[in-house]
């Protein structure tokens, strides 16, 4: 059978080269024009991007997959359609599954599950065994394997000494180890963020200081040794400015920030809806100011999802009871244009979400990756089509992934994704799912 071909027509491309109106033609998996006027060629499926954005697929730096071991929440191919209704044409897979991603067997499991997946599957390995924090993982094979991210996500690696050999590590295996910033002696006990709003619930805080303390460790660690290093997450305002010292000292650093922690505040816990209890939890609105300014002056280099879905039964319990985490893939991109609509220019919002996240990861074009590279003749087809100015009201019900944990049923948001190509075909259309 002939490979299929798809024209993308009426759209704004927009890239690391900028902008500019154009069609776009892929045949097979590769695009193979772009241009104004592009004439449709025979047994072509046309996508409409009339009024659209067209950019590189989405690439989302952390992803709870829960395969193996948390099928009954989510799975390799549910998660993936849902990352795919949100633009995603890449995730991260956390390894914090049940067994961990921490051996070769199982991490060459999960990349055979994502062969016939939505979104391509990369896989972040766990740094220690059983994520214990005790004994390293057999990194040289993992690496070997492809990966190229490293964590403990979940848990920070607590002891200094086992994070500066995994470190050393690292830096001649040539990848990055990201790192999940929390003090565990710290932050012991606590459910939400620590200050005015805890000690009016009565709900027992987790202090920035525990986020802050691992962050200011693995600098200096990072300064010591000259290996990279990816922060996860980072929620407070002493977080992002010990990042930016970094960063002006030409440290090696990257790290990222989640939709939530941009614009919710730990407020939203007098509700006492488990729904809101993340980690790090979400923080008071200083916090979330300085994260927003972080990531508008390129302090914070991506916006990652941390798509943690839980059944519903899980997150019914009492507060302090519930696990941590929310769903975000399939609202993300509009959450983050809702809210930082006029602030964050959409060349900048595209990055966060796309080149940066996948040059990270190691996904990107020039690494010999298929994501994140300019919508250009010869690039992969990875693509997602978004409607700046589609207002639509989130649905819980409607919702791809298998949990439904988000905080934000109910609310209106603007901009959404109309088509994602992945791969050359186009896995979403008008907003749906095709697989």
């Amino acid at each position: 059978m002939p490979e299929r071909r798809i024209l993308i027509r009426g759209g704004t491309v927009l890239d690391e080269l900028g902008e500019r109106r154009a069609d776009v033609l892929v045949d097979g998996a590769t695009i193979v024009a772009v241009s104004e006027g592009l004439e449709a060629p025979q047994e072509v499926t046309v996508l409409d991007a009339g009024g659209c954005l067209v950019a590189p697929g989405l690439v989302d730096l952390h992803t709870h997959l829960r395969e193996p071991g948390g099928e009954v929440a989510e799975t390799v191919e549910s998660g993936t359609r849902a990352a795919a209704v949100g633009g995603y044409t890449a995730v991260v897979a956390m390894p914090n599954t049940e067994p961990a991603l921490d051996n070769p067997s199982v991490v060459r499991d999960v990349l055979a599950l994502g062969e016939t997946a939505s979104a391509e599957v990369a896989v972040a390995a766990a740094i220690t065994i059983g994520r214990k924090g005790e004994q390293l993982s057999p990194m040289g094979e993992l690496a070997a394997l492809g990966v190229r991210l490293f964590t403990d996500d979940g848990r920070g690696v607590q002891d200094a000494g086992i994070m500066r050999r995994a470190l050393e590590y690292a830096s001649d295996l040539g990848i990055t180890l990201a790192e999940h910033c929390e003090d565990e002696q710290l932050a012991r006990g606590g459910h939400m963020h620590e200050g005015a709003w805890s000690s009016r619930l009565g709900i027992p805080g987790q202090p920035a200081l525990a986020e802050e303390a691992m962050v200011a460790r693995d600098i200096g660690l990072v300064r010591l040794t000259g290996a990279r290093m990816h922060f996860l997450h980072l929620s407070s305002a002493g977080s992002v400015e010990l990042l930016r010292r970094a960063k002006q000292a030409g440290l090696p650093v990257t790290a990222e920030v989640t939709p939530h922690h941009l614009v919710l505040t730990d407020a939203e816990v007098a509700s006492f809806d488990p729904v809101f209890k993340v980690n790090p939890p979400l923080r008071a609105g200083d916090d979330v100011a300085a994260v927003r300014a972080a990531l508008l002056d390129g302090t914070l280099d991506a916006v990652a999802t941390d798509h943690a879905p839980h059944l519903t039964e899980e997150k019914e319990a009492p507060f302090d009871q519930a696990p941590f985490g929310m769903t975000g893939l399939e609202t993300a991109l509009s959450i983050v244009t809702t809210h930082l609509d006029g602030s964050l220019p959409r060349a900048d919002l595209f990055a966060a979400f796309s080149w940066r996240p996948a040059r990270i990861a190691g996904l990107d074009t020039a690494s010999g990756g298929r994501h994140g590279g300019p919508v250009v003749p010869g690039n992969p087809a990875n693509i997602v089509v978004f409607d700046p100015g589609a207002v639509w009201t989130v649905d819980i019900g409607d919702m791809v992934s298998r949990s439904r944990n988000s905080p934000f049923g109910g609310r209106k948001l603007q901009g959404r994704v109309r088509h994602t190509v992945f791969e050359g075909e186009p896995v979403v259309v008008d907003g749906n799912a095709q697989r």
